[in-house]
């Protein structure tokens, strides 16, 4: 897989050349042509002649080349169609950059802005363009003939483990083949497995093992010479984020709350604004219509304040109220302790209480409309109110009511150093199929790694998850 990786990787740079070049003449002849030409006279031809620009933009592609390369792009890694969307534009406008302070510095004669404008739009268009079909090549060639498809030994069974089982053979392009897999770590069978199968990838699903069977798994692979990864568990997400310092000459580390801080906040909480600012515009005649719907199905609000704990403590979530109004708890609702009695009533006979928070299926308590409502995750649009106010962000831990997070265990806490959010990594991994544990490592990976490129993946994904993913009951 990795000499496969490495000979795609190795077409992308001439690729990515030649389509810089491309991008450079057809701004060219874009601005040359009789349209926009009779727009603005063309005044340049005569200092800065076909050929001569033709070599100016050899020698700039080539320079641009060597800012792709400083900003990741001919790295050899897991396609991501955003990620690499970024880096072509940062890179590309980079490059632009580069080419107007030269132009600057060396006073220039350039008397076409719209030639510098048009390449730079071209490029990122043409590059990202190429990059596209490349990879849809290669992907056909590792799903359809197997080519470069690396074969995976995995050992464990626990729900993420199944999880990530389910997204190689959801996805074949990704290049995974899993030629066996143990419930438990035994390494006289991992030996066997890996002499007979020609192992080339090992994955340690569940880290529940001593210390000297690991050791001993990753002396084998080394022995072997095949990759070994495995899925962090919750101490190793939680140490993921470490800061080194110094004071004096004393080494000191730190280890942060979060990834979220300094500018990476003001630039989260501005976008959490705007966006939810937008979105209650776009969803204030839908959430007219389902308002009016929860008002004729059941009596009682339509707005449901339920009572979360998030960042700074206690907030009221606001929901379109899915529940008959007996069954809603709160300060303002009617006595609660029939619900909470059926609750546990429901949950010791579903047996379905594993961790601090557990999940109702087909529950009774739902009215017609909430039913709809909670399946397509129509509920929570009120929710774009409290990210406006700060009480929650777009994206983040998903919030518990005060009663299940009594019950956490200490490391779960850890969620509570960054907002809750309307949607979040769990939310996109499983859903409500999450048991809680598994949703804890998701979130606090999450906040351990944020990004503002995982921010937007996670926000651009969950349509797609509420739409057709695996809906809640």
């Amino acid at each position: 897989m990795r000499r496969f990786n490495l000979f795609f990787s190795a077409i992308l740079l001439p690729l990515d050349y030649l389509m810089l070049v491309l991008a450079g003449l057809g701004a060219y002849f874009i601005r040359t042509s009789p349209i926009i030409s009779q727009w603005r006279p063309v005044l340049f031809d005569v200092d800065l002649t076909f050929e001569k620009y033709l070599g100016i933009v050899l020698l700039v592609s080539l320079f641009w080349i060597l800012v792709f390369a400083l900003n990741g792009l001919y790295r050899i890694r897991r396609w991501r169609m955003f990620e690499e969307f970024f880096r072509i534009v940062s890179g590309a406008s980079a490059g632009l950059m580069a080419v107007i302070i030269y132009i600057f510095i060396t006073n220039t004669l350039f008397n076409s802005r719209f030639i510098i404008l048009a390449a730079w739009i071209l490029a990122i268009i043409l590059v990202f363009f190429g990059r596209i079909i490349v990879r849809k090549i290669h992907d056909f060639l590792v799903a359809k003939y197997d080519f470069g498809a690396d074969k995976l030994l995995v050992i464990g069974n626990d729900k993420v483990t199944h999880n990530f089982l389910d997204e190689i053979n959801d996805d074949p392009g990704l290049g995974l083949r899993v030629a066996k897999r143990f419930p438990v770590l035994d390494i006289v069978q991992i030996r066997e497995a890996i002499a007979s199968l020609d192992i080339d990838q090992i994955l340690l699903g569940e880290l529940n093992n001593s210390v000297e069977k690991v050791l001993e798994l990753l002396d084998l692979c080394q022995e072997k010479q095949i990759s070994f990864k495995f899925i962090p568990n919750l101490f190793q997400t939680a140490t993921a984020n470490l800061s080194i310092d110094t004071v004096g000459a004393i080494p000191v580390i730190e280890l942060k709350k979060s990834a979220l801080g300094g500018w990476g906040r003001i630039i989260k909480r501005t976008i959490d604004i705007f966006l939810s600012v937008i979105l209650l515009i776009l969803f204030s005649p839908v959430m007219a219509l389902i308002a009016l719907a929860v008002k004729l199905d059941s009596e009682g609000p339509a707005i449901y304040k339920n009572l979360r704990v998030g960042q700074k403590g206690n907030f009221k979530a606001l929901k379109f109220r899915s529940f008959y109004l007996e069954y809603c708890v709160g300060e303002e609702y009617p006595s609660h302790q029939e619900a909470a009695a059926y609750e546990a009533k429901l949950a010791k006979e579903q047996s379905l209480r594993k961790g601090p928070v557990f999940k109702v299926g087909n529950d009774p308590r739902r009215t017609n409309a909430g039913r709809f409502l909670e399946k397509w995750t129509l509920d929570e649009l009120p929710q774009f109110w409290n990210v406006l106010k700060g009480e929650m962000s777009l994206v983040g831990p998903r919030p518990h009511m005060p009663v299940q997070v009594a019950n956490y265990e200490k490391h779960h806490k850890k969620v509570f150093n960054i907002k809750p959010g309307i949607t979040g990594l769990a939310q996109i991994s499983g859903r409500s199929d999450l048991e809680f544990d598994e949703e804890a490592k998701l979130d606090i990976y999450y906040l351990e790694n944020w990004s503002l490129a995982m921010d937007l993946k996670i926000m651009l994904k969950t349509p797609f998850v509420a739409l057709f993913g695996r809906h809640k009951s």
